[in-house]
């Protein structure tokens, strides 16, 4: 791993956005797609478009609350990231069947750290995976919290977590200039993921991403 960890600015929402982003550094942007709920939700044809524009060495995300294989792939078809991101748990027979349609995508599943059973959970599709992404929603709640909550959680378990697994580890939920290096300290993670920590008003704001960047730097 690098001093620095890599950094995905997520809830693209244009082109210009998506720009914005990498100018001030991103290595990676991810794109919404239909959730139960939660921010930065943008239609199919839209993400495919921006992703056609982005220059290949970014790193581009579909997350997606899919939890088939059949509709997971056919919602990567409409857009052609080079990434699915998992938000909801899936079944592990789903995801041989994923790479065997997609073998040149990368699959990262979110965790949502909840508790110490957040541990045994990313350890056991550690192995289906080439990334996990630990965020702070809640699977369990009526209308599913899937990502884009604003919250930390127990940094804790998630040091536990990039501990534990022999591959990559996200952190994202509630990351933003004020505490993003406290968090890199405590957990160590391979990347770092925020939505609302970089937005004005639902809009990517140039000045926080310029503050959030010079902290990661720092």
């Amino acid at each position: 791993m690098s001093d620095l960890p890599k950094v995905k600015i997520c809830c693209i929402g244009s082109i210009e956005e998506a720009k914005l982003a990498i100018d001030a550094g991103a290595d990676a942007l991810g794109f919404v797609g239909p959730m139960p709920s939660g921010p930065g939700i943008i239609d199919d044809q839209l993400i495919a478009e921006i992703v056609k524009q982005l220059p290949s060495s970014i790193q581009t995300f579909l997350l997606t609350s899919d939890t088939s294989a059949q509709g997971i792939i056919a919602h990567h078809q409409k857009v052609q990231t080079s990434v699915i991101q998992l938000v909801d748990q899936i079944e592990i027979s789903e995801y041989q069947k994923i790479r065997e349609r997609l073998p040149q995508v990368k699959i990262v599943q979110v965790i949502h750290v909840t508790g110490q059973e957040s541990i045994q959970e990313a350890d056991s599709v550690s192995s289906f995976v080439d990334a996990i992404l630990l965020d702070s929603g809640n699977p369990g709640l009526a209308i599913k919290e899937l990502g884009g909550t604003g919250r930390t959680h127990n940094w804790e378990i998630s040091r536990q977590i990039v501990e534990k697994l022999n591959i990559p580890v996200y952190l994202a939920g509630g990351l933003k200039a004020g505490n993003v290096q406290k968090a890199i300290k405590a957990v160590t993670p391979y990347g770092i993921d925020l939505c609302s920590g970089v937005r004005t008003s639902a809009k990517l704001d140039p000045q926080k991403l310029q503050e959030f960047f010079s902290e990661v730097k720092n």
